[in-house]
């Protein structure tokens, strides 16, 4: 978003801890405020953090003149919240989860009483889905505006013949993947039982699976992936890269995308897939219907039935021109929605109505 906005660099002021996308916005030429932004949840000194950062970031916009405060992620948007209020500026809140945590809270209350104080506290929300929006208290108050990628950057990535051969991949086997950290929603042990069934029709396929496990997981479920491919007997088919910094060789290694997780707020790696001319072959809840139109796109599935996506992914192996077409229209539909230099202009014009500039 930094890189895209259409606007003078000296307008813009990024708050964020040190590392690196600090280091990234430097790159950019932005005049960059270092925040620890503490822990919230579970902290013994999340009230002091959440007072202190946010005076800094109220004493920061009076100096600099700020026309607003822009809070891009849950945590940040009560810092955010309360620097607006002291600062007496508008504040936006861009939401881009169903929930104030990672999955469902079962405090259900404090999750509808929190949520309740921070669309009071926006000026504007932004929901980066109809899906997010419709989880939000606020409805009037809240705009749209999906995420955006760079599809020229999505072009310029490796063939799918030097893709494979980077993991040991024969040209004419078939490839289905996904792509997500390795935690129970985003479904790789999913994936990988979906995939158990394919392996029975398709004995040459192989599967990718790629992503990493957050550092302070400690559950043992990334471990367990390797053994569930045992047990389901495709130990020998399954790729497992870890974690990519650029997962274009990925992506252009595979014939079929799927999402195989739980409700996604978005799922900025299907348009990824899209932009590649992958064919996504997903479950039909959270954002993906938004994303991908079911028969033209890629095919959408009733939420957890693994026959039925093991069952598309059948017809698309068997029917190459398919995999072809779907794959070219879900690319001209990401140029068509997903752009970043769509996102940019929508917030733009968002923040421009707010500063009055």
């Amino acid at each position: 978003i930094l890189r895209h906005l259409p606007v003078d660099r000296k307008m813009l002021h990024l708050a964020a801890p040190p590392g690196p996308l600090a280091e990234a916005a430097a790159q950019l030429g932005l005049d960059i405020h270092e925040l620890a932004f503490p822990r919230l949840r579970r902290s013994w000194q999340a009230p002091a953090g959440l007072v202190g950062d946010g005076l800094k970031i109220a004493r920061l916009a009076g100096r600099i003149k700020a026309g607003a405060v822009y809070a891009n992620t849950v945590r940040t948007a009560f810092y955010g919240a309360l620097a607006a209020k002291l600062a007496g500026i508008p504040f936006v809140w861009h939401m881009r989860d169903f929930w104030l945590s990672e999955t469902a809270s079962t405090a259900g209350r404090f999750e509808r009483r929190t949520k309740g104080w921070l669309c009071a506290s926006a000026s504007r929300v932004i929901a980066n889905s109809a899906a997010v929006k419709a989880n939000l208290p606020c409805p009037k108050k809240t705009t749209v505006v999906h995420n955006g990628i760079d599809v020229e950057y999505f072009s310029g990535g490796p063939g799918q013949k030097p893709a494979r051969k980077k993991w040991g991949i024969s040209e004419r086997a078939p490839v289905v993947g996904m792509v997500g950290r390795l935690r129970p929603w985003k479904g790789p042990d999913r994936f990988l039982r979906v995939m158990a069934r394919v392996a029975q029709n398709f004995p040459t396929a192989r599967f990718m699976l790629v992503g990493g496990s957050p550092p302070d997981a400690g559950d043992g479920f990334t471990e367990s992936l390797p053994a569930l491919a045992g047990q389901l007997g495709i130990s020998e088919r399954v790729i497992l890269t870890g974690h990519l910094d650029d997962v274009r060789p990925a992506l252009a290694a595979m014939d079929i995308f799927v999402h195989p997780g739980d409700p996604e707020p978005f799922g900025l790696v299907n348009i990824e897939a899209m932009a590649m001319e992958k064919p996504v072959v997903a479950f039909a809840h959270g954002a993906l219907p938004e994303i991908v139109v079911n028969g033209e796109t890629g095919l959408l599935l009733p939420p957890g039935d693994e026959e039925g996506m093991a069952r598309s992914i059948f017809f698309l192996l068997n029917n190459p021109n398919e995999i072809r077409t779907m794959g070219q229209k879900g690319r001209a539909r990401v140029i068509e929605l997903f752009t970043i230099q769509q996102t940019v202009a929508n917030l733009a014009a968002i923040l421009s109505q707010l500063v009055g500039k």
